[in-house]
């Protein structure tokens, strides 16, 4: 039976934030590519309003759309006018850590709701389905948050509208490629990539030392996910072309740890790539930094520094455990 609260009724929302979104941009007729801009964030409106109803192959349409709209350059961030520096200093000095109090109370709710929504029923219909329960506090927080900061901030109605607004249009097209990605990574294992890494990988690494196994998985985690942007999409095509043939099979090693250890290898490439835009060139765009790889620079040598404990510690436990 459907529960009350669903994470559809969060994508409702979604929805309705960036249709206001290309509300906004079309009454803004200073902005030169505004129905490209309007075009997109009304496409990625309906993806999340009507997207359940909608066939797959349409809602593909929609999103090759999408991105022809940001490869033209056509997703321009509009002239919204904000708070100036000085408004923000002057009402950050008299709100002082108040300000934290939204910010808090996300992770607050999602941990809070994880542990008491799912067990709330009214007769046989359940408040939140159990295996929705952790997005669907994480969306409660949200909101809760939302009106937290409405009320401690005095902010008009307004300013959720038009800061959203400003804030997605600083992201632009780079907000869509988290979703890209992931499907990329579906599309690899439905291809059976992983096939072709593991032949490529025992041609041309000597994978009988188990060292060299290590190394390649490790090495592979970070590559992949640096090509692909995300650690959660690479390691399903690392792990079964790499990870269980050569290092459990092959090698005997620790599941368990490989996997974990394997996981954090994955994150090192996300601190390193341009295509985990929501890591890295998202923050960049919002500060306005000169240099959209400063994050990434920035990042890099830490980065290089775990990868390679990793593969000392997944050598060292891995095959021992």
């Amino acid at each position: 039976m459907k529960a009350l609260l669903t994470n559809e009724d969060f994508y409702i929302v979604i929805g309705v934030i960036f249709a206001l979104v290309a509300s906004r941009i079309v009454r803004d007729t200073s902005q030169p590519k505004r129905w490209g801009a309007v075009l997109f964030w009304g496409l990625l409106a309906v993806t999340y309003l009507f997207g359940p109803a909608l066939p797959p192959l349409v809602v593909g349409y929609l999103l090759l759309v999408m991105v022809a709209l940001a490869a033209a350059k056509q997703v321009k961030r509009s002239a919204d006018e904000s708070t100036t520096r000085e408004e923000r200093a002057a009402s950050a000095a008299k709100l002082q850590n108040r300000l934290f109090w939204p910010a808090l109370l996300v992770p607050a709710t999602a941990v809070a709701g994880s542990l008491v929504l799912g067990r709330i029923h009214f007769g046989s219909i359940p408040l939140v389905d159990p295996r929705q329960v952790t997005l669907v506090s994480l969306g409660l927080g949200a909101i809760v948050a939302l009106l937290v900061a409405m009320r401690v901030t005095r902010a008009p109605l307004s300013a959720p509208a038009r800061e959203s607004s400003r804030l997605l249009q600083a992201i632009g097209w780079a907000l869509i490629l988290p979703q890209l990605l992931a499907a990329l990574g579906g599309i690899f294992g439905v291809a059976k990539v992983g096939d072709v890494v593991a032949q490529l990988t025992t041609q041309l690494l000597p994978v009988q030392f188990p060292f060299v196994a290590v190394l390649a998985y490790v090495g592979g985690m970070a590559l992949f996910t640096i090509c692909l942007g995300n650690a959660f999409a690479a390691f399903p095509v690392m792990t079964l072309g790499v990870g269980l043939p050569l290092i459990v099979q092959q090698h005997h090693g620790n599941i368990a740890i490989m996997a974990a250890i394997g996981m954090l290898s994955g994150y090192c490439g996300t601190l390193l790539t341009p295509m985990a835009a929501n890591f890295n060139i998202v923050p960049a765009m919002l500060l306005e930094l000169k240099d959209r790889n400063a994050v990434i620079k920035a990042q890099a040598p830490m980065a290089g520094a775990i990868l390679a404990a990793n593969v000392l510690l997944m050598y060292l436990l891995v095959y021992r455990f």
